[in-house]
């Protein structure tokens, strides 16, 4: 007598892995280490003529101040979501992978393809370890390149809020495929022009003996400086940024899905999201809410 047929369940998909969420402390410490680098970027728009512009004496003090925000947003980062030492090690992979990928195109026309790793990573890991991750990752290319300098602390700040926005877009679970490779890529066009900008406004402070249209005037009106910013970024940095920024977009385009799967992939078996508890019948084996799913021990 033939026994029926076993029913086949059904396999669920895959879970999309989302973004690291930025908790209440997490939250706390960016906004500390944002308000100081607006400070430390702006502060020359504000003062009189008098006040000894240079951002080469204020530049340590930002590093000493940037350096122990880093360590607090991923402290409170961890804490807030119960991640553990895995994560850590993730960052300092794509770290050193984005160190080693800058050297491949600066100095070429602006060429960096260290955003197209910083726009994907951000997007998998979430706003708050992308923002350590452009901080760390432009830290260390700086060491492996040589480019240590008041300009550095200035880079570091500017990169982290390059990853962090990529960490910030509307969720996976809302876009997925090829609309997300567009809006990534869109960001990663936007935000290299926005990074060029940024760091531009480090340096224009600093030069003297420019056209009178584009030179900086201390203790003018905030609205005359900005007037003549804007002209300097024209005349002088937008063919550079279009490089870099085109650059993103095609290796984002070409490249951004198997990067993407590869990311989460990592992310997923990493469980930086499992609760971890106790297995009763020891109680000193830790087991993930991941592991307990796949062995039938968790109810």
């Amino acid at each position: 007598m033939n026994r029926p047929a076993r029913p086949v369940r059904p396999v669920r998909p895959a879970r999309p892995v989302r973004p690291v969420r930025i908790g209440p402390r997490a939250a706390v410490a960016l906004v500390l280490v944002t308000l100081i680098g607006i400070a430390a970027f702006g502060w020359p728009l504000l003062a009189d003529r008098q006040s000894g512009l240079a951002h080469s004496q204020d530049a340590p003090w930002l590093f000493a101040a940037l350096l122990p925000l880093l360590v607090a947003v991923v402290v409170a980062t961890i804490a807030d979501n119960g991640m553990d030492a895995k994560a850590v090690a993730m960052l300092g992979v794509l770290a050193a992978v984005g160190a080693a990928l800058r050297p491949l195109g600066a100095g070429t026309a602006g060429l960096e393809p260290m955003f197209f790793l910083l726009v994907l990573s951000g997007r998998v890991l979430g706003p708050g370890f992308g923002f350590v991750l452009g901080s760390v990752t432009m830290f260390a290319s700086a060491l492996l390149t040589g480019g240590v300098g008041p300009w550095m602390p200035f880079q570091m700040l500017a990169m982290g809020w390059f990853a962090l926005g990529a960490g910030l877009l509307p969720g996976p679970e809302r876009i997925r495929g090829r609309a997300e490779l567009l809006m990534l890529a869109a960001y990663g066009f936007a935000g290299a022009f926005a990074y060029g900008t940024i760091m531009n406004l480090q340096g224009w402070v600093l030069l003297q003996g420019m056209g009178q249209g584009i030179s900086f005037h201390p203790g003018e009106p905030v609205t005359a400086n900005l007037a003549r910013f804007a002209a300097y970024c024209l005349a002088t940095s937008v063919g550079w940024d279009l490089g870099r920024a085109v650059l993103t977009v095609v290796l984002t385009l070409t490249l951004g899905a198997t990067l993407l799967k590869a990311l989460r992939r990592a992310t997923r078996r990493a469980a930086f999201d499992a609760a971890v508890s106790f297995d009763p019948g020891t109680g000193t084996e830790p087991e993930s809410a991941l592991e307990r799913g796949t062995n039938g021990s968790g109810g």
